[in-house]
């Protein structure tokens, strides 16, 4: 079999050469080049087998060129590496039928083992134009962030959004899910209805079913050809419902269905609380919404988008200053990106300096915990319940001459205390012995002690 040839364009000399070596060494012949007109040239003279190309070469973005390419060698797979990184590119890059999209920063053997695939084909089918992107700049983008875990969410959606593949998005409560239903739909050429979104959780059984699948007199949503129908929390969705559902399933012709949900469907299915056949054909693609504090990195460019939001909404223009992002790249966000929202639409309302200081996120992080606390319950009472769960059995076994409960017990809450504040003063000892009220001796043994030196 002859030796294939790889047209590898890419205007960062280090990047072209790291990867050129690598698919000369995978067995591959390689031409490569920075320039556009080059890689239009070659392409026209037929050479090639596979294109792998960056996004902008020089100041031209390869979807300019990519139309011309495609109709000249209409089988000539393309692969496109990104340091966008943006579900826009990913969109992009499905529209114009590219092979498959690889944000930088890449493992260069996922690059040698694509190359291998997309010459064996078969190849994406080409999408329709790319009209449907324009206008959509970064700031209009439904979801936001550039993280590696934020890359998958974006490769999976520019696979299906071109199609009427049911979608299962699974993720914690405000990690963006219906923000990704929204890019599905609105990215798609498949569905040219509207986007309608029920709330199962909030929403009560008959006006879930009446909603769904209508009455004599007037057909339900489930029955909108062309429409994308977001089904918000499906493990909410009662049991009749559920079999309506399947039903209507087994028959084309209706809405598209993307579902999302908080909790884990297969152990509802083993509960006997969700059917499985339901399970099964909801299940075709699913996402995974990571929560924002394994995506900490995409936190910055979030709360410069929220402080544009809420400057559109009337609000003044406000910025922060270092200390007050670090205090909040340290905060975990057990409420996620509505979270994090709510709080920079709070402190752009309320702060009343043009710069929102550390001293602004620490007032507004400690009303919303006192405000957590207040709702829930006292905290005694929630430690209370925690020892009657966890240390109860302990109490009635223990040997009344050889006990050590009392001190682990202290140990397993000092340990996530001190943790706490330190992830609150950015690791700051100083600052932290001063919020917890200890000495700063103690504290550096405490840490010792409890082994939180090596975190």
């Amino acid at each position: 079999m002859s030796q294939k040839t790889v047209l590898l364009a890419e205007d960062d000399a280090s990047i072209r050469l790291v990867v050129n070596q690598t698919l000369v060494t995978a067995g591959y012949q390689v031409r490569a080049t920075s320039s556009v007109d080059a890689l239009e040239r070659w392409v026209r003279n037929g050479e090639g087998d596979v294109i792998v190309t960056d996004v902008y070469l020089g100041d031209t973005a390869i979807f300019e060129v990519l139309p011309s390419i495609k109709l000249a060698r209409p089988d000539l797979p393309v692969i496109v590496m990104s340091g966008q990184n943006t579900i826009l590119t990913a969109a992009s890059a499905a529209r114009h039928g590219v092979y498959d999209y690889l944000p930088k920063p890449f493992d260069i053997d996922q690059l040698t083992s694509l190359v291998g695939r997309a010459l064996k084909g078969p190849l994406r089918k080409d999408a329709a134009a790319a009209d449907a992107l324009k206008g959509q700049g970064e700031n209009s983008l439904p979801l936001i962030g550039r993280s590696e875990p934020m890359q998958e969410v974006y490769r999976i959606i520019s696979r299906v959004m071109s199609t009427d593949l049911t979608v299962l998005i699974e993720g914690e409560s405000g990690t963006g899910k219906e923000l990704a239903a929204q890019a599905i739909h609105e990215l798609g050429s498949e569905m040219t209805g509207p986007f309608k979104a029920l709330d199962l959780a909030a929403m009560p059984t008959d006006r879930i079913s009446k909603d769904l699948f209508g009455t004599a007199e007037e057909p339900g949503l489930a029955f909108d050809k062309g429409a994308t129908l977001y089904l918000d929390e499906i493990g909410d969705l009662p049991a009749e419902a559920q079999t309506q559902l399947v039903k209507l399933m087994r028959e084309a012709g209706g809405a598209r269905i993307i579902a999302s949900t908080r909790k884990p469907l297969g152990a509802l299915v083993e509960e006997g609380r969700f059917r499985e056949d339901l399970f099964y054909r909801i299940n075709v693609v699913r996402i995974f919404m990571p929560p924002l504090r394994q995506r900490k990195e995409d936190i910055p460019e979030l709360v410069r988008a929220f402080l544009i939001r809420a400057q559109r909404k009337g609000l003044p223009s406000k910025q922060l200053e270092p200390a007050a992002m670090d205090l909040i790249m340290a905060y975990d966000w057990p409420g996620n990106v509505r979270e994090l929202e709510n709080l920079i639409m709070r402190l752009a309302a309320l702060s009343p300096d043009a710069v929102i200081s550390q001293r602004d996120v620490e007032r507004e992080l400690r009303a919303e915990a006192l405000k957590d606390i207040s709702s829930s319950g006292s905290f005694e009472k929630e430690v209370e319940t925690l020892l009657h769960k966890y240390v109860m059995a302990d109490l009635l076994q223990a040997d009344p001459d050889d006990s050590d409960i009392h001190r682990t017990i202290m140990e397993q809450v000092e340990r996530p205390l001190i943790k706490l504040a330190l992830s609150v003063t950015s690791g700051n000892k100083l600052r932290t012995a001063a919020l917890l009220g200890v000495n700063r001796n103690t504290l550096r043994s405490r840490i010792n002690s409890l082994g939180l030196a090596d975190d």
